[in-house]
């Protein structure tokens, strides 16, 4: 199958992706474990931790059929290029850049860019983006999303990242956030994989009680 239809059917059985920042090669295996065991099949590792690429290869062959794996703070082209050599199926960005979006599609891998404005969507869109990354969070409340909704594809989701708890998942129930990316909510570097499948039940938890699973 393809990596978009892969990662469909993992965000419409649990709408988040994992972010694991700081996360280290000899200890990613076991935390996706973690997550995986509750239901998260979606797994991000940023190309600001320690030997990401050697991790994505590592997460690629425990969890090939399991969960989608991908790279985040993805800059450059040459870095998507890295990431699909080690087994990596999405993109995500903290930016709007086409070049890094058509290089992801040529690719053959799922393009999430950041965006904040209707001008960086629109860019995003154009450039052949798969879905879009509300980026940061914390900047983000459910009116400016309705309004933004208003002239945003509904074909093309909005994911939020960035300040999301599991105690805050309800905030965004009858909004077009279509899930969440969790970063140090979810895994902080350094974290057990017993914490993390704490913290995964937690929001796995959350998202069933706003209906979104």
């Amino acid at each position: 199958m393809s990596a978009l239809t892969d990662y469909a059917r993992a965000f419409a059985a649990c709408p988040i992706v994992a972010i694991l920042r700081g996360v280290r090669p000899d200890e990613v295996v076991a935390v996706a474990e973690a997550l995986v065991s509750a239901g998260v099949g979606i797994v991000e590792v940023p190309l600001n931790s320690p030997e990401p690429l050697q991790s994505i290869r590592r997460l690629a062959g425990a969890f090939a059929g399991r969960a989608v794996v991908g790279a985040g703070t993805v800059l450059k082209v040459a870095d998507v290029e890295q990431v699909a050599a080690a087994g990596g199926r999405f993109i995500v960005s903290p930016n709007t850049d086409a070049a890094v979006i058509a290089a992801s599609k040529d690719a053959g891998l799922v393009s999430l860019p950041g965006f904040q404005t209707p001008t960086e969507a629109f860019t995003a869109i154009a450039a052949g983006a798969d879905m879009l990354k509300y980026f940061p969070g914390e900047a983000a409340t459910p009116a400016i999303i309705r309004a933004l909704s208003a002239v945003v594809p509904a074909s093309v989701p909005m994911l939020l990242v960035g300040g999301v708890a599991a105690d805050t998942i309800e905030r965004w129930t009858n909004t077009p956030i279509a899930g969440f990316g969790i970063g140090s909510s979810l895994y902080k570097a350094g974290d057990s994989p017993t914490a993390v499948a704490e913290k995964s039940m937690l929001f796995v938890a959350a998202l069933r009680a706003a209906g979104r699973m």
